[in-house]
């Protein structure tokens, strides 16, 4: 387990925070930004610029690339974290962030703290960091977008993430409390308990299954097939009391995999629970035998996760070899058979999706800053987020009147989305 580094930010000043910003505009429609663009962005003078754009480069908050094509700078995760994590202090939501008690294929979990020393998890979403080498195989797709499409994919699955835990936390699913989003980044209730996988003994397995088994026709009944429930995303505390974590691959019953997928939920469950407890449930239903009595998919569309957004990120992590397919059957010929036939149109969605996406969020700089909080760091083991410099008092504001030299008119994506 590693801790995310976070004492840079008390060094960070608000025209380090500006380069940022404008490296991150620039990716909009460049795969690297040249220095001149950002300078221009960032309304400082070029020299400046570039002399903080080495720095940046050298803490690997941005990355120079020189090819024989092209010339300039591009975001890291490491930087597009730093941006998260201050609109997150900018609105006393995060001001510690502790050490990593998750790690997997697709994102990092971090504990962190609010003001009152409240702890919360922190998920960071990093698509594309293990699934690199069987992408190149499939086809050349690093090559063309590099890394500006996985930080745009990675901020579209903390999107749905986020959209499907408010959603369902509303409607009385046991899922954690979620609290705030930004960018790659998640802040939600941090559970206690264990993962599934980890127990060993249970009071009663019998009911627990039951309990299990249960939930997937629960999220059935409103929409929603969870599409990966099993041992590794499930919590279990000291109460035998269930919580489902892990949310951006659920899909809507009206998917063309449906069956499959709540079929493969269902006979995750009865595997574990067989090899595990040596209980073998007879009950096993079907999603034909459920019966609709909500409509949570439809809400989360219209809460901002549109239609053309799912599309084009079902179709990406297909293409990243994060969403397990059936491997045979007519559910799988003719999935693949629509894939085929919309295989160019997808890429040039994704492409186009990631280059208008990336950066609508930046509303967060701007609408919801507060005047007095700012990152910090602590004495204490927990590295915290605190003054930006030493005469930072005035970073919030200053980063607000920047936004405005800039004209940036920025609204909130998800209402936006919504209204779309």
């Amino acid at each position: 387990m590693g801790k995310l580094n976070v004492a840079l930010l008390r060094y960070l000043s608000k025209d380090d925070f500006r380069v940022l910003t404008a490296v991150e505009m620039g990716m909009k429609n460049h795969e690297a930004v040249p220095a001149a663009l950002v300078a221009s962005i960032s309304s400082l003078r070029a020299g400046g610029c570039v002399k903080i754009l080495k720095e940046l480069v050298r803490h690997k908050l941005v990355c120079y690339e020189h090819t024989k094509h092209r010339e300039g700078y591009r975001l890291t995760f490491l930087g597009y974290d730093y941006l998260a994590l201050k609109a997150f202090a900018n609105r006393d939501i995060v001001q510690a962030v502790g050490n990593q008690i998750g790690v997997g294929k697709e994102s990092d979990v971090y504990i962190a703290a609010d003001k009152s020393g409240r702890q919360l998890c922190l998920k960071l979403h990093r698509l594309g960091r293990t699934s690199f080498r069987k992408l190149k195989e499939k086809r050349d797709y690093m090559g063309h977008r590099h890394s500006t499409s996985w930080i745009y994919l990675s901020r579209l699955a903390a999107m749905k993430e986020f959209a499907f835990l408010k959603a369902l936390h509303e409607s009385g699913f046991p899922v954690p409390a979620p609290i705030d989003w930004n960018r790659n980044c998640i802040v939600m209730e941090l559970l206690g308990g264990h993962p599934l996988h980890q127990v060993h003994e249970v009071s009663n397995p019998p009911a627990l299954c039951d309990e299990l088994m249960d939930l997937i026709v629960r999220l059935a009944s409103c929409g929603l097939i969870h599409g990966d429930f099993n041992e590794f995303n499930l919590m279990l505390d000291d109460k035998d009391q269930v919580t489902i974590i892990d949310l951006p691959q659920m899909v809507s019953t009206s998917h063309l995999n449906a069956d499959w997928y709540f079929d493969r939920d269902m006979q995750c469950v009865r595997e574990f629970f067989k090899k595990r407890f040596g209980y073998e449930s007879e009950v096993c239903p079907r999603l034909s035998d459920v019966e609709r009595k909500g409509t949570l998919d439809v809400q989360v569309h219209a809460s901002g996760f549109t239609k053309d957004m799912e599309i084009s990120f079902e179709e990406a992590r297909e293409e990243l070899g994060l969403l397990h397919l059936p491997t045979s059957g007519a559910g799988r010929d003719a999935f693949e058979e629509e894939a085929d036939d919309s295989q160019e149109e997808s890429d040039e969605l994704l492409i186009a999706e990631g280059d208008a996406g990336l950066l609508k969020d930046e509303e967060l700089l701007e609408e919801r800053q507060t005047d007095t909080c700012s990152p910090m760091l602590s004495a204490t083991e927990m590295g915290r987020i605190d003054d930006v410099e030493s005469s930072g008092g005035e970073d919030s504001d200053s980063t607000n009147s920047s936004d405005k030299e800039l004209g940036i008119v920025l609204s909130v994506w998800m209402n936006e989305g919504a209204n779309g």
